[in-house]
């Protein structure tokens, strides 16, 4: 028989039943949390999520998340890139409580940990300007 792999949230009303939520829900959860923060570049995926968002397929959410469940205390692993020229530190707790707040908002979840791991940091981006007065004219010190 397989495994059981859904978190059941607990309740102290009664209730009609149980409720029961797939992990990839949790990371989803999570990788938008983590996505909002101002400084957080993107996720770090695995290989495989990797060529599936480039090859044009629905984008992973839940990608860079790590999920451990034990004694009914969920520990989360994020991992993560982020601009230059942010203050990690700052970036970092703020995504641990914007997590813990979404998960306990939307999951009624109480989180143990939230690690985040920095796994880089992407500088932005140059754009050369373009005059659109002279398009063939060569730059200064360029033959």
């Amino acid at each position: 028989m397989a495994e059981e792999t859904n978190i059941v949230l607990k309740s102290t009303e009664p209730s009609l039943g149980d409720i029961k939520i797939a992990p990839e829900v949790i990371e989803i959860i999570v990788g938008i949390a983590a996505n909002q923060i101002d400084g957080v570049y993107s996720m770090r995926g695995t290989i495989a999520k990797n060529l599936t968002e480039l090859f044009g397929r629905k984008k992973s959410l839940g990608k860079g998340v790590k999920l451990d469940l034990a004694d009914d205390q969920l520990n989360i692993d994020v991992f993560v890139y982020l601009d230059y020229g942010v203050s990690v530190p700052k970036v970092a707790l703020m995504m641990q409580e914007k997590i813990k707040q979404q998960l306990l908002f939307m999951t009624g979840l109480e989180i143990i940990e939230v690690n985040v791991h920095v796994e880089g940091v992407i500088p932005e981006k140059e754009v050369d300007k373009l005059n659109t007065d002279d398009l063939f004219s060569e730059k200064d010190g360029e033959n």
